[in-house]
């Protein structure tokens, strides 16, 4: 029996490390009997709560989560990108009352430091599951 049934919302932007981060999360989901159950992508971290908000109004859907790297440019973008994306992130939460795990690595990082965190998928599974235990 599935413990929680997950939903991601995957970032394109970057896609050879979110979809490696994808693959840990589905491992890591089923080896806590968990399941993610639909998968959304977006072009980028700053485009994910409209469709987290889609998942969150499932109700066959128990936690969501993100998987974003956000790389550091010449400008500030990669810091407002994803200060706005985890304040969304966080008060949809909030208003569904259901868990949303900030499985974004960033900002401020290289290529190669986003490669050294992809973890960041297992660690997103991680967090929902343990939400959903102690929300029960």
């Amino acid at each position: 029996m599935v413990n929680v049934r997950i939903g991601a919302v995957v970032a394109e932007f970057n896609y050879d490390i979110t979809n490696m981060m994808l693959e840990l999360a589905r491992e890591h989901a089923k080896f806590l009997d968990s399941e993610i159950t639909e998968v959304i992508t977006v072009p980028g971290v700053f485009d994910m709560p409209l469709a987290i908000k889609k998942l969150l109004k499932q109700e066959n859907i128990d936690a969501v989560i993100t998987l974003g790297a956000v790389i550091e440019g010449s400008t500030n973008h990669d810091q407002i990108v994803v200060q706005h994306a985890s304040r969304k992130i966080a008060d949809l939460a909030l208003e569904y009352d259901k868990p949303v795990s900030l499985g974004i690595s960033g900002p401020g990082m290289t290529r190669i430091e986003a490669h050294q965190r992809v973890e960041y998928g297992k660690r997103s599974v991680e967090a929902v599951v343990k939400m959903c235990d102690r929300l029960k």
